[in-house]
């Protein structure tokens, strides 16, 4: 309900047709298909005795997931280059930051999302699994799942924690470097307001990014890393669930804008 707020205040009102606008928008759009592939079949699975999941559907499951957790990753990164621009470049910025340049950013996102992991999914696929049959997760993750086969696979192990950590890292460091670059533009304004403005604007998008990052960190830079499963789930649970519900608060509590056209909207 909180996404779908921002996505139709974003909609509703014009003043909101603004590149950091239209790309929180799209990023709320995928924050609800990011918790749709895993909740519901969750939701089910505490309601049900037998607990079961299709192989094609776990396989589905975990590409989804791990498709559109990278297209969030992406995301964040042109989230952070748009406030780079917006503050460092301000004059530029509409010049630069062109509705063009806006949906070819938010295309590449999406298509590069989905294009990132579907190699590595369909080897572990294809291999052979056998012992118990229980995923001890409350999704189709590949630590629970390589866990299951029936031999280990260092390399596709070394494999998935090289293209994991490429997708994590290099946005990250892109977001890192554009906000170094947006805190030494800041301290140089003489003006406390705006100072105060710059950090209002970055602030809700960094602590996003901190949420976000802090856990998937913890989880996924080895897929078999000597995690105890109830620890895995409890961050699993944090920023595949927790944090997308948070997000909205955090982006309309600290935004003006985003409040006015909310209240707008409700009333």
């Amino acid at each position: 309900m909180g996404n779908t707020s921002i996505i139709f205040a974003v909609c509703w009102d014009q003043r909101l047709h603004t590149p950091m606008y239209l790309l929180l928008a799209n990023f709320s759009f995928l924050e609800i298909w990011y918790v749709t592939s895993t909740v519901p079949n969750m939701l089910a699975n505490f309601l049900s005795d037998t607990k079961v999941i299709s192989f094609s559907g776990c396989f589905l499951q975990f590409y989804f997931f791990f498709s559109l957790g990278s297209t969030e990753c992406l995301f964040l990164a042109v989230m952070a280059f748009d406030r780079y621009l917006a503050i460092c470049r301000p004059l530029h910025y509409p010049a630069l930051m062109t509705g063009r340049l806006c949906n070819i950013l938010v295309i590449s996102c999406w298509v590069l999302g989905f294009l990132w992991f579907p190699v590595p999914i369909i080897i572990i696929s294809q291999m052979s699994f056998c012992g118990s049959r229980i995923i001890d997760h409350f999704l189709c993750d590949p630590g629970p799942l390589l866990a299951l086969t029936c031999s280990r696979a260092p390399l596709m192990e070394v494999f998935w924690t090289i293209i994991t950590s490429l997708i994590l890292f290099i946005p990250f460091l892109f977001i890192m470097g554009s906000y170094t670059l947006v805190l030494r533009a800041v301290f140089r304004v003489p003006s406390r307001d705006g100072q105060k403005k710059a950090f209002s604007t970055c602030g809700s998008h960094l602590t996003v990014v901190l949420l976000f990052y802090g856990s998937v960190m913890i989880m996924y830079l080895s897929p078999t890393s000597e995690h105890e499963a109830g620890m895995q789930k409890l961050v699993t649970l944090f920023y595949s669930v927790v944090t997308p519900l948070i997000n909205p608060v955090i982006y309309s509590l600290r935004n003006k804008d985003m409040k006015h056209a909310l209240h707008n909207l409700t009333f």
